[in-house]
């Protein structure tokens, strides 16, 4: 049995000194792996970093075109916009100034139709009342020429100069004016 336990402990030792070989190779494996696992990620790394800074101009460069594009198109949308926006104030603006031209007419009838109510009752002859009393003087000129005997003309118009020079100091209100005037007519 000392002989059994003799073997026993060599082939236990040369298990174990295979293992420790078998564990040392699997770890040497391990180890070169790990580094060729390392050197493969740096190479990537590498080659990435290489890659973004040649296809990172190019790359730039394709975002800033797509930029200007983006731009361009924004400020067409804006400009047909602000066109719009610009016609409808206009717009607007041409409204305000019709309703402020019809106001301003509007009130200029009203001052007009209220100096003349004021003047109608101050007596102030209007200009339909000062043309009929122009007629009717002229007709009855025209009567006292025929009355007289056809009396010269340049006789008729001087008394009227030197009266119409003195008619000012001593004029008479306008609708007495009218109402001999009228009188006369009537005779």
């Amino acid at each position: 049995m000392a002989k059994l336990k003799k073997t026993a402990s060599k082939n236990s030792s040369r298990k174990t000194a295979g293992a420790a070989k078998d564990t040392k190779a699997q770890a040497e494996r391990l180890g070169k792996s790990i580094t060729e696992s390392a050197q493969q990620i740096w190479l990537a790394g590498m080659g990435a970093f290489n890659r973004a800074q040649a296809e990172g101009s190019k790359l730039f460069e394709s975002l800033v075109r797509d930029g200007l594009s983006l731009e361009q198109t924004a400020r067409k949308f804006t400009g047909t916009r602000a066109d719009f926006v610009r016609d409808a104030v206009e717009g607007k603006v041409g409204q305000a100034r019709e309703r402020a031209s019809d106001t301003w007419d509007k009130l200029e009838k009203v001052f007009e139709e209220r100096v003349q109510r004021a003047l109608v009752k101050l007596g102030v002859p209007g200009r339909d009342d000062l043309n009929a009393l122009t007629a009717r003087v002229e007709r009855l000129t025209e009567e006292l020429r025929k009355a007289n005997g056809g009396a010269a003309p340049k006789a008729a118009k001087a008394p009227r100069k030197a009266a119409a020079k003195k008619v000012p100091a001593k004029r008479a209100p306008a609708k007495k004016t009218a109402k001999r005037a009228s009188k006369s007519s009537d005779e």
